[in-house]
């Protein structure tokens, strides 16, 4: 077993020792403060050393536990620690591996020095309130500085041996900011607000010590940061690399971080707190080309993959990363890739961070709640929208492709629907964000973003739910059968849809079953085939009149008609002309399990399902002879007409 020593005083050094905990392996790790210790993970093959370690006692470590690596993960600035070490292992000849804070770009107005006492030197020449993020070690170089009592704040950490180096410096305890990481960069502007800081001093201290959020901080409130610059560095490796090395010369396997982020609408200034802090922690990003642009911070290693293969993949292919950052737009749960990724990373450990949705960011504009709306996405696939749009639901969109919003506004009005409100939304969360209301005709001949989201609200009267429409709601002719109202509500309870049903109505005629049909199973696909053009005319007609958009219409002869459609979970065989055998080995030979549910008026047709019945292998199946009689007034008074009996049969595969 291999035996490693960790000098942990940084979040790199901690990420090691995290790693290393989880391996088949004897590790020290040694930071200086009990405090740091809390920071560490626990593990049965790690021993924690929480206290400074003069050299003779480093010496004398390192000789009785003879470790095959000591990995120097100590702070940058911490100079003397490193020498120490590196001159430690030289002496009892052990291999030495000094890890390496990547450096982090720095804004051009800038103040640079060489270290405490050059900051000092700066900020004695200049006005103005100053706020001290160096820690609590250099704040007696500062002391000198002109009205130090009264210009300076120092954020320290809450622990009492700093607090006694601030009292000591001079800082009365109104100016002591005892708190601890990470700090975001709002949580930063609004410190460097409160004390009406001119200056902010910090160390050149990279990604994982909160650099960048101090820096977008100071140019949020107008701080001039004062940075003092980085000692001399020795040649090392980055913690990506550290664990690469280990893994190859050792054998461990490193098992990745995987977080999945939502970057929300897209703007930095959308995201998260916790979606923020992951970004800046993943040793590469991954994902859209466009999204890793948004997310990423510079010189970080990004790779550009859309499919959750390929994510995957390359996950698995570079270990060396350890943390990686899997950014979706918008939110994670709404119309994202993450549903599909997350069961191929059975072998990472997975952290999910939801984004805001734009359903939630657009309401939120609009000032309306949205717990009545239904979701749909036109992005890359086509829903049903009208038929939802018609039975009283509130509608959000989201849409793609050239200018897909003014599409989506023509198609509306060309069904019926131009007095539908639609309010747009686009590039939400960014200093150019829209919002444009109006009626779909008024919208349809305007131009919106590729990337465009809308709500969608229609004010006629709701289609009711309830099987059994009136037979006169439809569009009708003498020569085109149409199953009647009584026989039709009998006949959609049978088929037992589902909302997300693939149904096959076969010998539609005026499509009054496919009508219904389509409005029970409102998210999934009905497919209606008829065979005589009149018929299919009105059946048209129909589907237009009712706004069905989640329907097909199929022209042809039943079953070479149906040879290419999708399986169907439910089949109702409204008019097969001779066919009936054939149509149902068909329907079985695309779903065994398919329902189906046919009528019969004449007695051969009758003959032929008990027939069918027989020959077919079902697991249930039922006969229902249906007899209905309506009103008519005869003179003074209303008569009973009695109507053809009709047959339903129901066979369940």
């Amino acid at each position: 077993m291999p035996k490693l020593c960790v000098f942990a005083g940084t979040t790199e050094g901690r990420e090691i020792a995290e790693f290393l905990a989880g391996q088949s392996a004897d590790v020290t790790v040694c930071v200086a403060t009990e405090y740091g210790e809390t920071l560490l993970p626990q593990g049965e093959g790690l021993r924690i050393s929480a206290r400074p370690l003069p050299r003779e006692e480093m010496a004398e470590l390192f000789r009785r536990e003879r470790f095959d690596l000591v990995i120097d993960a100590t702070h940058p600035y911490a100079k003397r620690i490193t020498e120490s070490i590196a001159a430690t292992c030289a002496g009892t000849d052990t291999e030495y591996l000094r890890l390496l804070r990547p450096d982090t770009a720095a804004p051009e107005n800038a103040v640079f020095v060489e270290d405490a006492a050059g900051a000092a030197e700066y900020l004695d020449r200049v006005d103005g309130n100053i706020l001290l993020t160096t820690g609590s070690r250099e704040l007696h170089a500062f002391a000198s500085v002109r009205n130090f009592a009264s210009r300076a704040y120092a954020r320290v950490l809450p622990m009492e041996d700093s607090l006694r180096a601030c009292r000591e410096a001079g800082l009365p305890p109104a100016h002591i900011l005892a708190m601890q990481g990470p700090f975001s960069r709002e949580l930063n502007a609004a410190v460097l607000r409160s004390i009406g800081a001119a200056y902010l001093v910090t160390k050149a201290s990279g990604s994982a010590g909160g650099f960048e959020e101090k820096i977008a901080a100071a140019a949020e409130t107008g701080a001039v940061p004062v940075i003092i610059g980085r000692p001399p560095q020795r040649e090392g490796l980055s913690a990506a690399e550290t664990v690469e090395l280990l893994c190859r010369r050792f054998g461990f396997s490193a098992k990745p971080e995987v977080a999945v982020v939502g970057l929300g609408p897209g703007s930095r200034a959308a995201l998260t707190g916790e979606a923020r802090e992951a970004l800046s922690r993943a040793g590469c990003l991954i994902g859209a080309a466009r999204m890793i642009e948004a997310a990423a911070a510079p010189g970080q290693a990004v790779h550009a993959a859309i499919a959750p293969e390929d994510i995957r993949d390359y996950i698995l292919a570079h270990p060396e990363y350890r943390s990686f950052a899997v950014v979706m737009s918008g939110d994670t749960g709404f119309f994202s890739g993450t549903k599909k990724l997350l069961p191929l990373l059975a072998g990472c450990r997975v952290t999910v961070l939801p984004g805001l949705s734009s359903l939630s960011c657009l309401c939120a504009r609009l000032g309306t709640s949205y717990e009545d709306v239904l979701p749909v996405t036109l992005h890359g696939r086509s829903e049903p929208i009208l038929l939802p749009l018609a039975q009283g639901r509130r509608v959000f969109a989201l849409v793609g492709g050239e200018n897909g919003m003014g599409k989506l506004c023509r198609a509306l009005t060309e069904n019926g629907m131009g007095a539908a409100r639609v309010s747009v939304g686009e590039h939400l969360s960014y200093p150019d964000e829209a919002i444009t209301t109006g009626t779909a005709e008024e919208l349809s001949e305007r131009h919106f973003e590729s990337l465009a989201v809308a709500l969608i609200e229609y004010g006629g009267e709701p289609l009711p739910v309830t099987a059994g429409l009136p037979d006169e709601a439809f569009s009708r002719a003498e020569s085109v059968p149409m199953t009647k109202s009584e026989i039709r509500a009998v006949c959609l309870s049978k088929l037992a849809l589902h909302e997300d049903s693939v149904v096959w109505d076969v010998g539609a005629g005026t499509g009054s079953v496919t009508v219904e049909a389509a409005m029970a199973a409102r998210r999934g696909r009905v497919y209606a085939v008829e065979r005589k053009d009149a018929a299919f005319d009105i059946l048209r007609e129909n589907l237009r009149r009712f706004h069905t958009d989640n329907v097909t219409p199929v022209s042809g002869t039943a079953p070479d008609a149906c040879a290419d459609l999708p399986a169907p979970t439910h089949a109702f065989l409204g008019g097969t002309t001779g066919h009936m055998k054939e149509i149902i080995a068909l329907l079985l030979e695309k779903n065994p399990r398919v329902r189906i549910v046919a009528t019969a008026v004449t007695l051969e047709s009758v003959a032929e399902l008990t027939e069918c019945v027989k020959a077919f292998p079902f697991r249930e199946t039922e006969a229902v002879s249906l007899t209905a009689a309506r009103s008519r007034k005869a003179g003074a008074y209303h008569l009973m007409t009695g109507q053809n009996p009709v047959y339903i049969f129901t066979m369940q595969g």
